[in-house]
């Protein structure tokens, strides 16, 4: 039980470092420009490419939630460290 048993899928990793002038070209709204971006264009081109089709870019659509799920991950960590070290400051 518990633990960080995720396997993470390569490409699905999230990314401070974006190319903003790439999301800004595949006009990525700002409610969507967060760590996972560089991978939302890539499903939302395949999505234009197929109309939409619901059993099109399921691969795309698996690595995009899987980077959202892995930058979850990384706020849970983030805050339970910074809990840790208020904690221990007082």
């Amino acid at each position: 039980m518990g633990g960080s048993h995720h396997h993470v899928t390569p490409g699905s990793e999230p990314k401070k470092d974006q190319n903003l002038q790439a999301i800004k070209d595949a006009r990525i709204p700002l409610a969507w420009r967060d760590t996972c971006s560089h991978i939302l264009i890539d499903l939302n081109k395949c999505r234009r490419d197929t109309w939409w089709n619901p059993n099109k870019c399921e691969h795309e659509r698996h690595i995009y939630e899987e980077c959202e799920y892995n930058a979850y991950l990384q706020r849970v960590e983030a805050k339970v460290q910074e809990d840790k070290i208020r904690k221990s400051m007082d």
